[in-house]
Order: structure tokens, then sequence, then C-alpha cells
């Protein structure tokens, strides 16, 4: 496989409304706290992959006054939310620009922060990624990324429809050039691209309550016939629209469980550059 192929990766997720309603909830406490105790005031942060921006802004907080963060996405359109969400919390230490992660445009030891959520698991060629983000970042600073690991989802009442959810999204997000068990491969890519001096731990989210529930199980049967995702599992010849609507009720029938629970693990890495 040559480097363009490998650079080269479908999002599978996409941008319908059920993806950014999972993306807006995520906020530095909830998906960066193994970061937080490590920003200081006046630091340049990069933030890769930024999505419409929530964590972003958390982060443009924590290093102000002074410092200043810098958000990129691939995607240009999702860049105007993640503005507007800046300019609702009064921030002006923050800027935005479209950039691709595995050729980033910023000379070398830009930054005292790199950070990159739930970014890897969607790229191309994420030892690439991760040297570039080396690259931007200053002597003695830290690279930051944090990625779930799909295969390692576990949930209960274990219904067999989410065992053929959880199958097929693997094998969507592969064919489309993404690794969705990155967590457990960060250690491993970070090291074949040149740390040595790295922290890795592991964080979770967990969803139980009743409205916790009702959260994520309506934004994934959602997903699951709406989104990018639907689209790319069916024209990839993967599945049907019918087994898609039979996966969706799926998901609504775990939410309705009042004993239903469900934990995402992540990886997660700060690499001393």
């Amino acid at each position: 496989m040559t480097d363009a192929a490998r650079e080269t990766a479908v999002y599978t997720h996409g941008h319908h409304e059920s993806v950014l309603r999972s993306h807006r909830w995520r906020t530095a406490a909830n998906s960066a706290a193994y970061l937080v105790a490590e920003l200081r005031p006046g630091m340049a942060v990069l933030d890769v992959g930024c999505g419409p921006g929530t964590i972003t802004a958390d982060l443009a907080e924590l290093v102000g006054p002074g410092g200043q963060v810098t958000a990129v996405d691939h995607a240009e359109d999702i860049l105007e939310q993640a503005r507007a969400v800046a300019a609702e919390r009064g921030l002006t230490n923050v800027e935005f620009a479209p950039a691709d992660v595995h050729a980033l445009e910023f000379p070398d030891e830009s930054f005292d922060v790199v950070h990159a959520h739930q970014v890897l698991q969607h790229v191309g060629d994420p030892v690439r990624a991760l040297r570039e983000m080396r690259r931007v970042c200053r002597p003695g600073g830290i690279v930051a990324v944090r990625d779930s690991d799909y295969g390692a989802f576990t949930w209960f009442p274990q219904l067999p429809v989410l065992d053929e959810w959880q199958e097929l999204y693997g094998r969507v997000a592969r064919a489309n050039g993404g690794e969705p068990d990155a967590g457990r491969r960060l250690l491993s890519w970070a090291r074949r691209a040149g740390f040595t001096d790295i922290t890795a731990t592991a964080g979770t989210w967990c969803f139980a309550t009743t409205e916790e529930r009702a959260w994520w199980s309506g934004l994934w049967a959602d997903r699951t016939e709406a989104s990018v995702y639907a689209k790319l599992a069916v024209d990839g010849g993967h599945t049907t629209p019918g087994r898609l609507a039979a996966l969706a009720e799926g998901w609504r029938e775990w939410g309705r469980q009042d004993d239903a629970w469900f934990m995402v693990p992540h990886g997660e890495l700060l690499c001393r550059a």
C-alpha cells in the first residue's frame, strides 16, 4: 500500500445531527481529564480534529489568560460551529483553521501541547499523524491523544443485536481506512512514531441512568439509520437498510431496559516531546 493510500480514510461517522449530539456533549472534564492537570495559563495549544469545539473552548479557558488555542479540523463546515461555540462563550484566545493531521501547516516546535480526541481511529496513517503532532510540539511539551476502543465496548443486557452492530461497525470503519479498536493500539503507534517518554492510561464513559440510556441509545439508533455511516454501510455492501433498521431498534430496546448499562473504554497517552 502506498503512503498516499494509507493516508486516505473516510470519516465513518460524518456530521449528522445524531453524531454532533454526541460530540457537543464532550468537555475537557469528561473527555480530557488525563490532560487537564498538565495545562497552565500562557500555553500554546493545538487541538487537532476539534469538531464542534466544546473541548476546544474548555482548553482555551484553562490556558487563559495569556494562552492561545489553535483548533483545526479536516471538515471546514464543522469549524463554523466551533467558532460559534467560542463566540458564545466570549473566548478571544482561539483561532480555527482547516488542516490535515498527516501534513500540519505549522512550523516545527510551535505548540506546548498538541491534543487530539477521537482522531487517530479515523485517519489513514496514525503513526504519521503522531509524527506530525510531535514535529509541531516544542521540546518538553506534550502530545496528548485519546481514542475509544470499539471492540472493548461492554454492555448489559447482552442483546445479540448489539453484538451484530459492533461487528458491523468494525467492518465498515476498517473498510473506510480507519481502526475502530484504536484505544489499545495508541501506545504501539506512539512508540513507532518515535516517542519514548509516554504515560499510558485508560478512561471510560459509562451510561447507566434513565436519562443517559435514553440519550446514548437514541443517538446510536439515529446514527445507525440516518448518518453517513448508514450510507457507507449500505453502499459498501456490508448490510441492507432493513438490517440497519433492525439494529436501530435493537439500540432502542436496550435503552428501554431498567437495568441497562454501557461502558465505552478509551486509551489515553501523554507523550513528552
